[in-house]
């Protein structure tokens, strides 16, 4: 049997956002057995110092020495490429290609691709950290794709849920403030942008309408592309309908 290429995943940021990419990986890919899907290997390691508290607070370690560590195992296990499922961390995305000599995967710039391919689309409305707005993560990304980026008036709302995410935090309360964090965004963009893998957990709170990207599948998308070859990306769920992950709990994790 012919080897797959291995997907090195740098993962723990968060543990749940982790597995909601593998879920999308699964989702997407086009297979009639178990050995159609792609080989991933994943570094599931929560313990990456706080994004959160290196950029915003300023009283954290920079995550940088460690990121580049856990590509450096990933690429001596046997990994020909690496993603990285949380938009803040990308932030030290130089450090940790300087670390291997394998491609490591740009989510943000995969993002920006896909939207400026959408109809109509220039003003996109961003569902972030406050880490990926002070640093001006998507700026560039966007700003070569000729798009303009939008943060919500309510950037500590954004905050607020992504830090009960964090916290296991994924019922009504919450799915029902990202859904009116999001129409609001709506109301002045042409397309909204999920861009923190926590937030992509409970994405499945947002109703049809403007169209709506999440960087997880933008993300997993490529994935399959490199670890799959000579398969489309089976496209992702509509936004509001139960995803991959939708579990018999109740919470619904879904992709869109």
């Amino acid at each position: 049997m012919q080897q797959r290429p291995v997907i090195g995943i740098l993962g723990g940021m968060g543990p749940e956002a982790t597995v909601d990419l593998m879920a999308r990986v699964i989702a997407a890919t086009p297979a009639a057995d178990d050995a159609d899907h792609v080989h991933l290997l994943v570094d599931q390691n929560p313990q990456v110092p706080s994004r959160i508290k290196a950029v915003i607070e300023g009283t954290g370690e920079s995550p940088a020495p460690v990121l580049a560590a856990m590509a450096r195992g990933l690429e001596a296990a046997g990994s020909v490429a690496l993603a990285m499922p949380c938009n803040t961390a990308h932030a030290y995305l130089a450090e940790i290609r300087a670390a291997v000599g394998v491609p490591v995967l740009d989510m943000l710039g995969l993002s920006a691709a896909r939207l400026a391919a959408m109809p109509g689309v220039r003003r996109v409305g961003l569902l972030a950290s406050t880490a990926v707005r002070m640093l001006g993560l998507y700026d560039r990304a966007l700003d070569e794709a000729g798009l303009e980026p939008v943060f919500p008036a309510r950037q500590e709302a954004v905050m607020e849920l992504i830090r009960a995410v964090k916290r296991g935090q994924t019922g009504p309360a919450e799915r029902a403030a990202l859904a009116a964090v999001t129409e609001e965004l709506r109301a002045e963009t042409d397309a909204v942008l999920i861009a923190c893998t926590e937030l992509s957990v409970i994405a499945g709170a947002i109703a049809p309408g403007a169209p709506v990207l999440d960087a997880m599948d933008a993300l997993a998308a490529e994935i399959v592309r490199l670890g799959a070859p000579g398969r489309q990306p089976a496209p992702p769920s509509e936004p509001g309908s139960d995803g991959p992950r939708a579990q018999s709990s109740g919470v619904i994790l879904p992709s869109i």
